[in-house]
């Protein structure tokens, strides 16, 4: 049996992030890009009504976390399984819901706080980018320390961080208070699942994470839990399907397409050179034909000049023959 639960799961990661403050409290200090003055000290969580909703699509590939500290920051906290090309727009519109949403309680302009939406992907989606962490918000495009405070989307590649050796990870220079909790949530999330017999000692040594492991061990969880738990997997791995279905469909008839247009491509060369060649054979052709038109009527002409000086009879046969070019039989002919 499992000593772990994968804490990326609908049910562990709300249990750890959703009921627990202080955790979350953690891993919004660690992957939020705060200065050490604007550390989240204390949050409650959002009522769940508030929640922002999701479609039938996402229902079981997306967890949330919504909360608000004692600055009334609110903050967004989503694990999305798999990705999708409008996933990031969906994470716009509810962070831009969040903030426009503060004015409904009479607040003024002035009085707005920031949202900030952090968002854990179990996908690679920036595949020409190296880096797993990609942080944006309103900057100005040429005095980038010009920035408008409202909206921050936050989107880590949790396999590209798997993938990178946790110590580079950790020397990575950063605007971050604490590197050092971001790269063990990291590791958190992306090396403890159903197959870890032993967490690393890195994790079990720092107190947020060792509590965190505790509440994912399969020990805690009920039968009822653990039938939650593999439902949400099984319709994940159905999602992970559908999706790949869909992406082998639309390759293949990309290629199709590419493959159709090549054709079109050298049909339409072939027929290019098709008519250049015909082209080239009738001006042959008609080359050849007015040659022997300007040909036979010459002889024609030759013809009919020694027929007329055989009728003046002004000039002898050989004369005649010198002149115009005929044998003396032809003209004897005449």
């Amino acid at each position: 049996m499992a000593k772990y639960l994968d804490p990326k799961a609908d049910l562990t990661f709300k249990k750890i992030f959703g009921e627990h403050k202080n955790l979350v409290i953690s891993l919004l200090n660690a992957l939020l890009p705060l200065k050490n003055d604007e550390r989240v000290e204390s949050i409650e969580y959002w009522p769940a009504e508030k929640i922002p909703d999701r479609t039938e699509a996402e229902k079981y590939s997306i967890v949330d976390v919504c909360c608000k500290d004692n600055k009334q920051r609110e903050f967004i906290v989503e694990m999305q399984m798999s990705w999708t090309d409008s996933f990031k727009n969906r994470v716009l519109l509810n962070a831009s819901k969040a903030y426009v949403a503060q004015t409904e309680k009479g607040m003024n302009y002035a009085s707005l706080q920031p949202v900030y939406a952090l968002n854990f992907v179990n996908a690679e989606f920036q595949k020409d980018v190296d880096d797993y962490y990609h942080y944006y918000h309103l900057v100005h495009d040429r005095y980038t320390d010009k920035v408008i405070d409202g909206l921050h989307l936050i989107f880590v590649e949790l396999p590209k961080f798997f993938a990178c050796k946790a110590a580079e990870a950790e020397r990575k220079p950063t605007t971050f208070s604490d590197r050092k909790m971001q790269v063990l949530w990291l590791r958190f999330l992306t090396e403890i699942n159903e197959k870890t017999k032993e967490a690393p000692a890195e994790l079990l040594g720092n107190a947020e994470v060792s509590e965190a492991l505790e509440i994912v061990e399969r020990a805690a969880f009920s039968d009822e839990d653990m039938r939650t738990y593999d439902k949400f997997w099984d319709r994940v791995s159905t999602q992970r399907t559908f999706e790949e279905e869909v992406k082998r469909k639309a390759k293949e008839e990309a290629e199709a397409e590419a493959a159709a247009k090549v054709e079109e491509k050298v049909k339409e060369k072939v027929e290019e050179k098709v008519k250049e060649i015909v082209k080239e054979k009738v001006e042959e052709k008609v080359k050849e034909i007015v040659e022997e038109k300007v040909k036979e009527i010459a002889e024609q002409q030759k013809l009919e000049t020694a027929r007329k000086l055989k009728v003046m009879n002004v000039m002898t046969i050989e004369q005649i023959a010198e002149a115009t070019g005929l044998s003396v039989e032809e003209i004897n002919g005449l």
